[in-house]
């Protein structure tokens, strides 16, 4: 978000048909689950790769 100079109301607001809600923002900053559908929609509104927006962590002990 920063390279694209977004910011969290970019992401509700900004996004035309690609609006991302509040919780679904919560959730993202706390690195918690979303959808792939969601996960699509940041892809449009900040015009990037899914690579550029996520990384896989193993969490398995």
């Amino acid at each position: 978000m920063k390279e694209k100079g977004a910011t969290t109301y970019t992401l509700q607001y900004k996004g035309g048909e690609h609006n991302i809600s509040s919780s679904t923002i919560r959730r993202l900053k706390a690195g918690e689950s979303v959808s792939t559908s969601t996960l699509d929609s940041l892809c449009k509104i900040l015009q990037c790769n899914i690579s550029d927006v996520i990384q896989y962590i193993d969490k398995t002990p």
